[in-house]
């Protein structure tokens, strides 16, 4: 499912216009991630957590020459399951 799937899905569930499911589903997703961008944690009860977490500095590897490469760190976003999605899904 892409994201015009969903908005498709999400119209049709909600029995609202394809132009007002867009909307909502933009602005949620503007709305988590501005959370994220200040550091908070996003949780949905039953769905998930989004989370930000900090991955320090690193060496790699370059695969091709074998050199020694240094990574920089930089913050991840960390998705978890709710036990709803978990049980959906299993």
């Amino acid at each position: 499912m892409n994201k015009t799937d969903l908005i498709d899905a999400m119209a049709e569930h909600a029995g609202i216009t394809k132009a007002a499911s867009k909307k909502a589903l933009e602005c949620a997703l503007i709305e988590i991630e501005g959370a994220l961008q200040k550091g908070d944690r996003v949780s949905l009860v039953g769905f998930g957590s989004w989370s930000v977490s900090k991955r320090a500095a690193r060496d790699g590897r370059n695969p091709q020459t074998g050199k020694t490469i240094k990574i920089k760190a930089k913050n991840v976003v960390k998705f978890k399951a709710g036990s709803d999605l978990s049980s959906a899904v299993n």
